[in-house]
């Protein structure tokens, strides 16, 4: 249906204009008509026509006039207008307007009803684009929570961190590398300091999903996780503020924060708690999640700030803290190269300052090492041996000078990121060889990623990943490869018909196999069996 409104000062005009819409677009139009431009204008907010055919001198307020004021309630208004010849100035200003098109009069038939179909061409151009523009709108509101959620996943469990964390940042417009970490933990029993969850008020929680995410981005641009248990994480992205400001800062979070728990209280009856870490970085946002958990603790109240409370460990000023997580940041990775350049550096600048306490410094180089080696064993899947360090202690006491403790404490350090590197390429290699091994004699079965990976005793997903990063090809791209060579030995080797060779290599459907061994050779069984004889 396309609503078209006349604006002329004649009647006939009106009348011939009714007659041709009628005629060639019957009732898919729905037309009304205003004589004066005042009544014009009227119609239009009440009536909100598509199209405007409009004549320029009309009484009172003229035709262009009526237009501009128009165009202010209606942006999306098809203008054609309608002139006489000695009026083509003002046929010029109009076009100068937005108009689609002038015509003159005296009226011409096939010209209304041409420059009619185009401007409904354009209008259902525009409801497609605009019911794409809802459709692409429903779709994000779905895909958003969870595009949000493995944000949170990813920056709380760094799993695949600088890869996924960036994608994320993407796809969700986030351009700062910095925020603190929010989490709201809600329940029934406003009485008490404690939280306790009740399956009702879970209910209620997931039923307003949207209300509640919609609230808190009222108050914070948050990246909203799902909902787990009682408590929902956010990520509150935000750059680092001056340590002068950072009180202000905090005060306007906390208000803020103690808003929207009022807020969202009025949405679900129940009690909110939110608490709040501090700003990090975003490899550090895990950490800022621990301050906003741990500060339930320390506070019975609605919000609970991680800088007001005393969680975090401080440092003297010139405590080189960022080459500290630098270091084993790279033993983490198993980055050898790194682990062994950032160690150097902190050793320079313990003996530098502490040359005249040289115990500190070689208590120090010893808890670096025992700290290095447990992210080594706990990461890379060694096994601990008691009396492993037996000659720590000595070495370092015995160590004549700072520069031969370095040469101890830097062979160590690399050690830890080696055997962590070793190990777990060891244990992926083992269990990847340990899985094709499996393959190769089970291949005839009906053999499944869920079989090969129960057998290795880790998950499919983690399978799927490990064996393509070890083998170069998929789970399938291998089962198929192994059955056929096999199939081409059998063909060539044997005179089995081509059912007990499909079925000889793991394949129930003849021509399924068929298929497959001409996709993956180019020829048929038959045709590659043919070659035998020639």
């Amino acid at each position: 249906m396309y609503k078209i409104m006349i604006a002329d000062d004649e009647g006939i005009v009106i009348d011939a204009l009714k007659f041709i819409i009628e005629k060639s677009f019957g009732e898919t139009c729905q037309v009304r008509s205003a004589k004066t431009g005042r009544s014009v204008i009227e119609l239009a907010e009440s009536f909100r026509p598509d199209i405007a055919l409009m004549d320029i001198q009309m009484p009172g307020i003229n035709g262009i006039e009526a237009m501009k004021e128009i165009r202010k309630t209606n942006k999306d208004i098809i203008f054609i207008v309608i002139t006489a010849y000695d009026k083509f100035d003002y046929a010029r200003e109009a076009v100068g307007l937005g108009v689609m098109e002038y015509v003159n009069k005296p009226i011409d038939r096939v010209k209304i009803t041409r420059l009619l179909e185009q401007a409904m061409e354009r209008i259902n151009g525009e409801r497609e684009r605009r019911s794409n523009d809802l459709r692409v709108k429903e779709q994000l509101a779905t895909a958003t929570p969870i595009v949000e959620s493995g944000f949170i996943y990813s920056v709380l469990f760094r799993q695949n961190y600088v890869r996924e964390v960036s994608q994320f940042k993407d796809l969700l417009g986030v351009t700062e590398d910095s925020g603190f970490m929010m989490v709201i933990e809600y329940d029934a029993q406003k009485e008490t300091g404690t939280l306790s969850n009740t399956v009702d008020l879970s209910v209620q929680m997931y039923k307003n999903d949207v209300r509640l995410r919609e609230t808190i981005k009222e108050f914070f641009p948050a990246v909203i996780g799902p909902q787990m248990a009682n408590t929902v994480i956010l990520f509150v992205p935000c750059a680092r503020c001056p340590a002068e400001q950072e009180y202000e800062q905090r005060i306007q979070v906390i208000q803020k924060a103690r808003q929207m728990a009022r807020k969202l209280q009025d949405i679900v009856d129940a009690r909110f708690r939110v608490g709040i870490g501090s700003v990090k970085s975003l490899e550090d946002a895990h950490t800022s999640y621990t301050e906003a958990v741990s500060s339930f603790q320390f506070s019975s109240g609605s919000v609970a700030h991680a800088g007001d409370l005393p969680l975090s460990c401080g440092y003297e000023e010139d405590y080189p803290v960022e080459t500290e997580k630098a270091i084993f940041e790279c033993v983490q990775r198993g980055d050898v190269a790194g682990t062994v350049a950032e160690s150097n550096r902190f050793f320079e600048w313990m003996s530098g300052k502490w040359q005249e306490d040289p115990q500190d410094v070689r208590l120090k180089a010893l808890e670096y090492v025992l700290w290095a080696e447990r992210i080594s064993y706990r990461n890379g899947g060694r096994t601990y041996h008691f009396a492993s360090r037996r000659d720590y202690l000595s070495a370092v006491l015995s160590a004549p000078t700072l520069e031969e403790l370095r040469i101890w404490f830097l062979q160590k350090m690399r050690a830890a990121a080696v055997n962590l590197t070793e190990s777990r390429e060891k244990n992926s290699a083992g269990l990847i060889k340990q899985a094709q091994e499996y393959i190769r004699a089970h291949f005839a079965r009906d053999l499944s990623l869920d079989n090969v990976s129960r057998q290795v005793n880790v998950s499919p997903y983690y399978f799927t990943k490990l064996f393509k990063e070890e083998t170069g090809q998929t789970f399938v791209e291998y089962l198929t490869s192994i059955r056929m060579e096999k199939a081409k030995t059998l063909l060539n080797t044997t005179d089995k018909s081509m059912k007990e060779i499909c079925t000889a290599v793991g394949y129930s459907d003849p021509n399924y196999f068929s298929r497959s061994f001409k996709k993956n050779t180019g020829e048929t069984p038959t045709e590659y069996r043919g070659k035998r004889w020639t």
